[in-house]
């Protein structure tokens, strides 16, 4: 039996009924694709993208019937994203960063489109867990930077409550020509 992948994202969930009708969504190192799962759940047609064949067999098992193409593909390769441009309606990246990804995210999404992104930010050093190389952090202001080709709806960087707080970064944007 697969391990479950844990709930999706809140801020996922808050923005799922504007992904409507958008056509297919890439998830973009999906893990065990506790988002591609919450899309499917709803209709969408998702492709899982992962380097972790293991955590792509547990999103095939917990998805069923097909509903999620997983593909296995090493995102920092320096070969991009192994996709068409303007492939998909909305982009998810959650708990990743990449930055020289982020012309390949804006080149694989839909005009009308929509890229969610929620990641962690350098004030994520400052709480007792997660990471804290630069290369996996935010700073201040720059994830809406990242994708100049986009017009941003809504950017946000919070410390989430609980007992594991997270500090992260949150952007809903759309390409420039709509």
């Amino acid at each position: 039996m697969a391990a479950d992948p844990g709930p999706p994202s809140p801020f996922l969930l808050e923005l799922l009924p504007r992904l409507a009708g958008c056509g297919p969504a890439l998830d973009l190192a999906c893990g065990r694709g506790r988002n591609a799962l919450a899309l499917t759940a709803r209709g969408h047609a998702v492709v899982g993208m992962d380097r972790e064949r293991d955590a792509l067999r547990a999103l095939r098992a917990a998805a069923g019937d097909g509903r999620v193409a997983a593909v296995q593909a090493d995102l920092e390769t320096g070969h991009g994203i192994p996709a068409a441009t303007a492939s998909f309606g909305s982009v998810l990246v959650f708990r990743y960063l990449h930055r020289p990804l982020a012309a390949e995210i804006e080149r694989v999404l839909r005009p009308g489109g929509w890229l969610v992104y929620e990641t962690f930010t350098t004030v994520q050093r400052e709480l007792d867990h997660g990471p804290r190389r630069s290369e996996f952090l935010l700073l201040p202001g720059e994830l809406p930077a990242l994708f100049p080709g986009l017009c941003v709806e809504r950017f946000e960087e919070i410390v989430t409550s609980g007992e594991r707080p997270e500090a992260l970064a949150r952007l809903f944007a759309r390409p420039l020509n709509r």
